[in-house]
């Protein structure tokens, strides 16, 4: 992440409009009908937007478009990496978990890291969304946006993708595992 700064230079900038703007060419079917010259307007029109993808991009999350909100006007991005982000793993669930551990501590959580990049947890449905748009954790999970009523118990709820199915578990939000991150969306 980028050490607090909320800024980028107009190399990064560039960099990454690049970056977005090629993986969006290459993935065409996750957002037929969206044309990339309106998403770049908005993008350069919103630094605070760009840092955020820009946190997305650089822990492994290769935000790309998923759909567009009539409602709002904005653009919505997903992590579309086929694995739960590297930059973003062995973290429990939220600060309340961290808190709990009593030893082996990991250094982060799930909610808090997301809400310093700008962006939010996939919800449950966002989650399945994504998986429609192709095979996204099979080796990997990722936490999701846990319910309050099973977060008061103690627990948080992951996905991932396995024998063709999308599986959603439960598990304590206070656990952490190498191969579990979490995933982003981010309107713009």
């Amino acid at each position: 992440m980028n050490n607090g700064k909320k800024g980028l230079s107009p190399e990064q900038r560039e960099e990454l409009l690049v970056i977005l703007k090629a993986r969006f060419n290459k993935n065409m079917s996750r957002h037929t009908g969206i044309e990339w010259a309106a998403i770049q307007v908005k993008l350069e029109a919103n630094s605070d937007k760009l840092w955020s993808l820009y946190e997305m991009e650089t822990t492994g999350g290769e935000p790309d478009v998923v759909s567009y909100d009539e409602a709002t006007g904005e653009y919505v991005f997903y992590d579309c990496a086929a694995e739960s982000p590297k930059g973003r793993r062995s973290v429990c669930y939220d600060n309340e978990a961290l808190e709990s551990r009593k030893q082996h501590k990991p250094d982060n959580s799930a909610i808090e890291m997301a809400a310093a990049m700008g962006c939010e947890l996939l919800y449950e449905e966002q989650y399945r969304e994504l998986q429609q748009l192709g095979q996204f954790d099979s080796k990997t999970s990722s936490w999701i946006e846990t319910p309050s009523d099973i977060r008061k118990h103690g627990g948080a709820i992951f996905g991932d993708y396995r024998f063709g199915k999308v599986f959603v578990y439960h598990n304590g939000a206070e656990s952490y595992y190498a191969a579990r991150g979490f995933r982003c969306s981010l309107k713009v």
